[in-house]
């Protein structure tokens, strides 16, 4: 037996400890990178919050948020606020008659999301209808409205925009009355009906709001014929309702999934943001760059120290910066190849893999597969999964490329819809 030695030359590509960290940001969710970012902060005392930055931050999504929140009932001469207040309400208008006494302690509670969900368990509710509750309650935001058409979930889950409206009923009727709702008046009215008030008041919300919201009363006596103590008492009654049913609870936003990007659409031009707004802005230490500067009172191995934090503080800053350009640049190219369908068209999505969007970005796939693992991006058009933009396709009788995804829905219609005394067999499908 012979024994021999050969030598080979092979290129092996050995990561930096900034591309390790930054592959390892580029895997986490927005809710994750907090906390990520508080475990930097507790290591690395070369890393601090940039207080003033953050604060700035912080107010920029702020006047952000009110803008989004503008209601179509808004009206300089119309105080909302005070209409609304929570400090007015009274405990005389429970709901359905259940009242809490605030001398008792209360148990602990599940989660918003949960509380929801465990009441519709019990209305007995098909697994159909559990999962249409279930993109209704991750399409709903902090405050409890509903994000997005019924149609567009009634699309995605291949089901009757009937269906969706029968179930996004019953969840306004679970406690708090109003999730899921649409604006503001329907918010009222679901829970008006909860509660034990005159016709009127009702009436007042249902057909006459926009009359009520700018104080028009003389209209709505008028048109009610009703006295002016009874429209007195509906505004007291209204005035007691919850235009946000879903802000009071803590929880909420433990239940409900966090899009790490949000995609806005004005004048046909998409914008893309990473929603952030709840990471702190990040800076190095004054004082650890204080004291490196100064060669003559601190010694070499301290000043070595002080480096290497330093360093570790910067690497991260731009991990983090970095994390945000390549989120950004990914989602406008997915948005570049599948517009028809942020525009809209939700039986436009096209094939896609992964490295087209790689390849469109200069980036390699797995960096691509980090990016969109387990991140979710609110649209125009509902909250998706951004693994559900990407697909396998085929060729359709005129040549085109078609969505595999697309496939599987107008395959399920097909079976749906068929005579079940007479199915079709593989070749007529």
């Amino acid at each position: 037996m012979t024994l021999k030695l050969h030598l080979s030359q092979e290129q092996l590509q050995k990561l930096t400890p900034q591309q390790i960290q930054l592959s390892a940001l580029l895997q986490l969710p927005i809710q994750n990178l907090e906390q990520a970012i508080d475990e930097e902060l507790e290591k690395n005392p070369a890393l601090e919050i940039d207080e003033e930055a953050t604060l700035r931050k912080l107010e920029r999504k702020k006047g952000d948020e009110n803008r989004d929140r503008q209601e179509s009932y808004d009206d300089p001469e119309y105080d909302w606020e005070s209409l609304f207040s929570r400090a007015n309400r009274s405990a005389g208008f429970s709901y359905g008659g259940r009242e809490e006494s605030p001398d008792l302690p209360q148990p602990d509670t599940p989660g918003f999301f949960e509380k929801i969900l465990q009441q519709i368990r019990t209305s007995g509710l098909s697994e159909e209808d559990m999962t249409i509750a279930e993109q209704i309650i991750w399409n709903t935001d902090s405050d409890g409205y509903l994000k997005v058409p019924v149609e567009n979930i009634a699309y995605r889950l291949n089901v009757a925009p009937e269906k969706v409206e029968g179930v996004l009923h019953l969840i306004q009727q679970m406690d708090p009355p109003g999730i899921g709702s649409r604006d503001l008046r329907e918010c009222l009215l679901s829970q008006l009906r909860e509660m034990d008030v005159p016709d009127y008041v009702v009436k007042i919300v249902k057909y006459h709001f926009n009359d009520f919201a700018n104080h028009r009363f003389e209209q709505i006596l008028r048109q009610l014929n009703i006295s002016r103590e009874d429209l007195d008492k509906a505004r007291k009654i209204i005035g007691r309702l919850n235009p946000k049913p879903a802000s009071d609870d803590s929880s909420f936003d433990n239940y409900v999934v966090v899009p790490d990007l949000i995609v806005t659409e004005e004048n046909g031009v998409f914008q893309v943001m990473v929603n952030d707004g709840s990471i702190p802005e990040l800076k190095i230490s004054s004082t650890y760059l204080d004291l490196v500067s100064r060669k003559k009172k601190v010694d070499k191995e301290t000043r070595d120290y002080l480096k290497k934090k330093i360093d570790s503080a910067r690497w991260f800053i731009q991990s983090v910066y970095q994390r945000r350009d390549t989120m950004v640049r990914v989602m406008k190219a997915i948005i570049k190849r599948q517009k028809p369908f942020f525009e809209g068209r939700l039986d436009s999505l096209k094939p896609m893999i992964l490295k087209d969007i790689a390849e469109d970005v200069g980036m390699d796939i797995s960096t691509i597969s980090r990016v969109t693992n387990g991140k979710y991006v609110q649209t125009p058009v509902g909250l998706y999964e951004l693994k559900y933009f990407f697909s396998e396709g085929m060729k359709d009788v005129d040549g085109d490329d078609v969505s595999t995804r697309l496939i599987k829905q107008a395959l399920k219609e097909i079976v749906d819809h068929e005579d079940k005394r007479n199915p079709l067999n593989d070749e007529k499908m």
